[in-house]
């Protein structure tokens, strides 16, 4: 990885604790998981900006996602809000498929198990695109970024 390429990604995301609140142990888990996910590997470099890496905090505003942006020591870089209602259908598709598959794990054939995951990872696939699609001209993500962002805001209105 070059030396800007390593600078242009997250090091830390911070979930804001009032707006989007905590949950069961199961769902916090999940979060941390989304997190820890997106973390490990990733491409995120807000447009015009060179000085990285950064923290994201993310904040729900009524139906906007709050994507504010800081420097690795805190310092502002840029907020964006993002509109939740086109990510909702895909979301709410995703939950859904999640659903099926986690229950056929238990007692469906396998043929039935990889269906549903194929479906499952094309609505993945899916709410990524729109959500790349969603930060375009603001931030710059790579395929596999935008797969761990969309499953984190997925995770923030999940409540197990």
């Amino acid at each position: 990885m070059s030396a800007a390429k390593s600078k242009q990604r997250l090091v830390k995301v911070e979930l804001d604790e009032e707006s989007i609140g905590r949950s069961n142990p199961d769902v916090e888990h999940e979060r941390e998981v989304a997190i820890y996910d997106l973390l490990e590997q990733n491409f995120f470099a807000p447009e015009g900006d060179k000085g990285g890496p950064y923290i994201l905090r993310l904040k729900v505003d009524g139906s906007r996602l709050v994507f504010d942006i800081r420097r690795e020591d805190g310092t502002p870089v840029v907020a964006h809000l993002l509109s939740l209602t086109p990510l909702r259908r895909t979301a709410k598709d995703y939950y859904t498929i999640c659903d099926s598959y986690y229950q056929a794990i238990r007692t469906a054939t396998p043929e039935k198990i990889e269906a549903l995951d194929m479906g499952r990872r094309a609505i993945h696939d899916d709410g990524s695109r729109v959500l790349m699609e969603r930060l375009k001209s603001k931030v710059a993500l790579d395929h596999d970024t935008a797969r761990r962002l969309f499953t984190l805001v997925c995770v923030l209105h999940w409540r197990g």
